[in-house]
């Protein structure tokens, strides 16, 4: 394995659903990929869009029922589903800045 093959890009890039020799790997299931070009940013910024969307369907789904228009049951499946993605972009930021400090206290 080159050292290529180690840098971030391909790591995210992998974790993006796409292979380093540039296959397209099987996408999880789902979940729509973000473009693999643009790397770790693209990824981050596709899972706060994702993120956004679902906080919004989840606002949108309780207006409903609070209008009397809405099933009780989307609204607790719109908020289940905002709160499972605000969940998992909490634990990616607290997984990136525990990264960040450990490399920022390594010795050079």
């Amino acid at each position: 394995m080159s050292i290529g093959a180690l840098d971030a890009a391909n790591a995210y890039g992998r974790a993006a659903g796409v292979t380093p020799f540039g296959n397209a790997a099987p996408p999880f299931a789902g979940v729509e990929q973000p473009d693999a070009g643009g790397g770790f940013g693209a990824l981050v910024s596709h899972l706060v869009g994702d993120a956004g969307q679902g906080l919004r369907a989840a606002e949108t789904a309780s207006a409903k029922q609070i209008a009397g228009k809405g099933d009780l049951i989307n609204v607790v499946t719109a908020i289940g589903a905002a709160e499972s993605a605000l969940d998992t972009m909490v634990a990616v930021r607290d997984r990136v800045v525990g990264a960040y400090s450990d490399i920022m206290r390594m010795q050079i």
